[in-house]
C-alpha cells in the first residue's frame, strides 16, 4: 500500500493528485461491479496518482427548480466500492458521505461499519443540498459527532468559490470546519478562475492575520464535451462565464477546448495561490459516463498534473 494520505498532505511543498468518480448504479450485479472498477482501474494505469475520490452522489432536486438533465439514480454504496478500488489498486481512498438523511446514531453506526468492516480512514461529509426538506443530522452535528468518536479518521471538507463569489464568507466556512476537525479540502469543479483566486487570497489572509497554516485545498477539474454536460454543470451549481461557455460550444472540438480552458484557469489560480503558500491539489472527474469525456479526463490529469508539478518546483528554487 502506498503511504497514507496524512503523510502525503504533509508536505506543503508537494502536490496531491487524485481521479473522482461515482460508484456504479445501485441495481449493478456484483461481478460487474468488480468489472467497472477493473476498466477505470485500466485507465489509471497509464497515471500517476496519489488516490481515487469516491462520490455519495445525493438527490439535489430540492436545491433547485430546474429538472436535473441526467436522472437521479441510486448508486452502489460507496463504502463497498471505495473498498474494492483500494484493495484493487493499492492505493488510498477518500470517501464522501452525506450525512444529512439519517440520524445521528446511524452516522454513528456508519463511521464504526466504514472503519471496521470496510477499512475506511480517509472521508469527506457533506451536508444537505438545501435548507427544504427534512435534514436528519446537520453538518456541524455530523462534525460534533466525529470529534466525539474514537476513530481517527482523516477529514477533508469541501468548499466552493461560488458561495463565496455570493456571501464573501467562505473563508469563514474553512476556518471553521478546519476547527471541526477538517484537515484538507475539496473544491467544487472550477470554470470561474477568479472565485477561486478571491475565495483562497481571503482564506490566506486569514490564515496569516490568525498566525496559522493554511489547510491543503484540492481543485477540482471537469472536461465539459457537450451542450447536455454544459447544462448539467451550471444546474450543479458550477459557475462558468458567458464567455467561456460560448467557447466550448462554439468551438470545432468542444473537449479540447475545455482541457485549454481548464489549463488556462489552473495556471491562473497558480500563479495567485501558490505564494500565499497554500498547499494544493487536483482532482479530475468526469460528470458524465460518455466514453469520450472519461478518456478527456485521463488527458486533462496528465496535463494539470504536470502543469502544477512545474510549478511547484520552480517555486522551490
Amino acid at each position: 500500500m502506498n503511504p497514507s494520505l496524512k503523510d502525503r498532505f504533509s508536505d506543503p511543498q508537494r502536490g496531491v493528485y487524485f481521479i473522482g468518480t461515482t460508484p456504479p448504479r445501485g441495481n449493478t450485479p456484483s461481478d460487474q461491479v468488480s468489472d467497472i472498477a477493473d476498466k477505470l482501474l485500466g485507465r489509471l494505469s497509464a497515471i500517476d496518482f496519489d488516490g481515487v475520490i469516491v462520490y455519495d452522489i445525493q438527490d439535489e432536486s430540492s436545491r433547485i427548480d430546474k429538472p436535473r438533465p441526467f436522472p437521479f439514480m441510486q448508486t452502489h454504496d460507496p463504502r463497498d466500492y471505495s473498498r474494492l478500488i483500494r484493495e484493487k489498486s493499492q492505493h488510498p481512498v477518500i470517501t464522501y458521505k452525506s450525512v444529512s438523511q439519517r440520524d445521528r446514531h446511524d452516522f454513528e453506526q456508519w463511521l464504526e461499519e466504514a472503519w471496521n468492516d470496510y477499512g475506511i480512514r480517509d472521508i469527506v461529509m457533506v451536508g444537505s443540498p438545501s435548507s427544504e426538506g427534512k435534514v436528519q443530522l446537520s453538518l456541524n452535528d455530523a462534525y460534533d459527532a466525529l470529534q466525539e468518536h474514537q476513530l481517527d479518521y482523516n477529514l477533508g471538507g469541501v468548499t466552493i468559490a461560488e458561495r463565496h463569489a455570493k456571501k464573501g464568507d467562505e473563508h469563514q466556512r474553512l476556518l471553521k470546519k478546519s476547527a471541526q476537525g477538517c484537515s484538507f479540502f475539496v473544491s467544487q469543479a472550477v470554470y470561474n478562475p477568479q472565485a477561486t483566486v478571491d475565495m483562497l487570497s481571503r482564506y490566506a489572509r486569514e490564515c496569516k492575520e490568525k498566525g496559522i497554516s493554511p489547510q491543503r485545498v484540492i481543485l477540482t477539474f471537469t472536461p465539459c464535451g457537450s451542450a447536455k454536460t454544459l447544462e448539467f454543470m451550471e444546474w450543479l451549481g458550477i459557475s462558468v462565464p458567458e464567455a467561456t461557455s460560448y467557447r466550448i460550444l462554439d468551438a470545432h472540438n468542444p473537449l479540447a477546448e475545455s482541457i485549454r480552458i481548464c489549463r488556462s484557469n489552473l495556471e491562473q489560480i497558480i500563479e495567485a495561490c501558490i505564494p500565499l503558500g497554500i498547499p494544493l491539489g487536483l482532482n479530475i472527474e468526469s460528470l458524465t459516463n460518455r466514453k469520450d469525456e472519461i478518456d478527456a479526463a485521463i488527458r486533462l490529469f496528465k496535463l494539470l498534473k504536470a502543469t502544477l508539478d512545474l510549478k511547484l518546483a520552480e517555486n522551490s528554487l
